[in-house]
Formats: structure tokens, sequence, C-alpha cells
């Protein structure tokens, strides 16, 4: 049974990531660009991120919002699987096999944060490249003849130039995010989920799978807002890290941020980071 509930949740992950990639990829490439451009001293700035998305679409069309989505398919579907794997063990573990529909944010943090932790080694090559690729485009400041061919040739120039631990530069600034964020996450979804469930059974004697996948939705959309709330300023320092042409540049994240000076707030970025956050506790039940 325990084995059968596991293999659910690493699949149920997977679908999740892959889902991510589809619906959240190209306003991850808006947030990344908005992130890199409107950090630096030169180079265009966007107004917001409607502005930036219709650069990007007059200048590339709609292949340009999807730059760097090979790696994320790799990245974040693997990613994705193990964080749902690793959280639902975790917290089986803690709660000593014992099956509990109340919340308890002793076993929901620490599982989380845990799983958050252990991804985050396999989320930052993935998002480095990534990254680097989706600042390719037209408003680019990197020149034409330095740039990567595509996300495998990235990842091999990335560990010839910068060494093995090149392609984990802003490794710790990751790990910070992913920790904290799927803690914040993993919280607000189970404790919505429970009372959301606790609401509606006086009314519903049978819950249906639409039902379901309505509480869902509410639950991952909600989740997905206190998640970015929570690390979007960690998810800034990490792109200007990742992004850095100056390899002995600084990746303490707090050193960067205290160096930003960004013409659009970052909480106006949580919008355009949010898609895709929805889809992870949509196929968590599967």
């Amino acid at each position: 049974m325990g084995e059968t509930f596991a293999y659910k949740e690493y699949l149920a992950g997977l679908l999740a990531g892959v889902a991510t990639v589809i619906t959240g990829h190209p306003f991850d490439t808006v947030k990344v660009m908005l992130q890199k451009h409107n950090t630096e001293a030169h180079g265009i700035k966007y107004k917001n991120g409607l502005h930036c998305t219709a650069r990007i679409l007059q200048t590339e069309g709609v292949k340009g919002l999807y730059r760097g989505a090979t790696s994320s398919f790799v990245g974040v579907a693997f990613e994705s699987s193990l964080l749902f794997g690793i959280y639902s063990q975790t917290k089986q573990s803690l709660q000593g096999g014992g099956q509990s529909d109340v919340p308890r944010p002793q076993v929901i943090i620490p599982s989380a944060a845990y799983g958050g932790a252990i991804i985050s080694f396999v989320l930052c090559p993935s998002e480095l490249v990534k990254c680097r690729m989706q600042i390719q485009g037209t408003d680019s400041l990197v020149p034409k003849f330095s740039r990567y061919r595509s996300p495998l040739d990235c990842a091999l120039q990335t560990v010839k130039n910068e060494g093995v631990t090149g392609i984990f530069r802003g490794g710790f600034t990751t790990l910070l995010r992913e920790s904290i964020g799927n803690a914040v996450f993993f919280s607000v979804y189970e404790y919505v989920r429970y009372y959301m469930h606790l609401q509606l059974k006086p009314t519903l004697s049978d819950h249906s799978n639409l039902t379901d996948m309505g509480i869902g939705i509410v639950t991952g959309g909600l989740s997905g807002v206190a998640f970015w709330s929570a690390v979007l300023p960690l998810d800034v320092a990490k792109t200007i890290i990742q992004t850095a042409p100056d390899k002995s540049s600084t990746s303490n994240p707090f050193a960067v941020l205290n160096s930003v000076r960004c013409p659009v707030p970052l909480f106006l970025l949580i919008p355009i980071a949010l898609p895709g956050s929805n889809t992870r506790a949509m196929f968590s039940k599967l």
C-alpha cells in the first residue's frame, strides 16, 4: 500500500512538472527577462510584464517565450517528481506510520523544507542553463558570437569555462528559495485543503473528482501566491547570480539584493511568476 502511494506521488509530481513547463514557461521567460534587464545598469528597461512580452513577440515570435524550455522539461519534471515523492515519504516517516487528516506544522514544514533542499541540487543546474538561454533575446547585451547554440551547448561551455562547480552557481540561493518556498507552499496547501474539505463535508456527502480538482486549483493558486510572496527576492538574486558574465562576481544573495535597483517593484513580478505553481497541487492527489 505504501509503495503504491509513493509511486502515485512520484508520478503526480512528474505530470505536474511537465504541465508546469507547458503552461508556465512563457511567464517564466518574462520574469527572468525583467529580473535581468531591469536590474542592470545598461540596456533596455521594460515598463512591465506586458511590455516585455510584447517586445519578445514582436522581435522573436512565440518561440522566444519558450527559450530554454528544453532544460526546463528535464529539470522541472524530475524535480517535481522528486519533490512530491520525498515530501510524502518524509511526512509519513515523521508521522510514525500513522495517518492523520489534520495538518501538523511540525510534520509539514520539515518535510517540505527537506524535499526543497534535496531538489535544489537537481534544479540549480537546469535553472542556470534555462536562465542563460532565456536572456539571449534580441534585447540581450550578450554578444551574438558568444551566445549558446542550445541548452546542451550552454551546459558544456559552462563546465568548460567555469569548471563543474560553475554549473552549480547560485546553488545556495536555490537551496534557500526551495526549502523556504516549499515549506510555505505545502503549509498553505495542506491547511487550505483541509479547511475547504471541512467546510464542504456537511453539504457534500460524496466528493466528486470535479470537486477535488476545484479544491486543488484553489489551494494550488493560493499556495503559489504564498510561495512567490515568500521567496521572490531570492529568485531575483538567483537570476542575477546565475547570469552574471563575470564568474568571480559575488554569489551572496543578500549582497546581490542590497545592490539591486529595480524600477519594477518585486511584488509586481508575483503574477508573472505564479502560473505553473497552481499545477503542482492539481496533480498531487492522483
